[in-house]
């Protein structure tokens, strides 16, 4: 992320957006925004400073977790790291998904959650499908997974959503993932080409 970008990212976030406009670096969805983390709303998160163009309930406990992993892991803040899920008609911040970046062997983790206020919505699955498809196109990657806790059901329906294949299972958690070779693709997204 360059200063210019982050220091927009900064001077934007007091005032809520009526609507997310998308920039270069966001991947765009039907509904959504999936914009990396800037290290002014990371710092806003670990030091509990509420910002306007957050949803009621963001940051939820698992937001808070991915902002305290880039505190520590700010390769996360890159391309290919973790990025917030803005809701596009709303502008708001209702959730965050990203790879955890590097992969190994070609095979690359993602994570997401969405705040309570707007589950239902189908925003999990929208959101996996696009960094699925972002994510394969890395040319070291060939294999992108999730996993998930089994007493989470909704948690199995996103992906299963999102068009991933159960591929290991044991008493308490699954992994879902694909391939290049099989990808669920971008479906509806694309990485911005704005220049602004």
């Amino acid at each position: 992320m360059s200063a210019n970008s982050a220091g927009s990212a900064a001077a934007s976030a007091d005032a809520p957006a009526p609507a997310a406009e998308p920039i270069a670096t966001d991947l765009v969805t039907e509904r959504l925004l999936l914009r990396q983390w800037s290290v002014a709303e990371v710092a806003a998160v670990v030091e509990s400073v509420r910002r306007a163009h957050w949803a009621e309930d963001f940051p939820a406990e698992g937001d808070s977790v991915i902002a305290g992993y880039l505190t520590t892991h700010p390769d996360g803040l890159g391309r290919y790291g973790q990025r917030q899920i803005i809701e596009r008609e709303t502008g708001q911040v209702v959730g965050a998904i990203g790879l955890f970046w590097p992969p190994a062997d070609g095979h690359v983790e993602f994570g997401y959650g969405v705040v309570a206020s707007r589950r239902g919505r189908g925003y999990a699955s929208e959101a996996a499908r696009a960094i699925v498809g972002f994510a394969l196109t890395a040319p070291e990657v060939h294999t992108v997974h999730a996993n998930v806790e089994l007493a989470n059901p909704a948690s199995v329906r996103v992906l299963e959503k999102a068009g991933l294949q159960r591929l290991h299972q044991d008493e308490t958690t699954a992994r879902f993932g694909t391939t290049a070779a099989e990808s669920v693709g971008p479906k509806g997204s694309t990485e911005s080409t704005d220049q602004q």
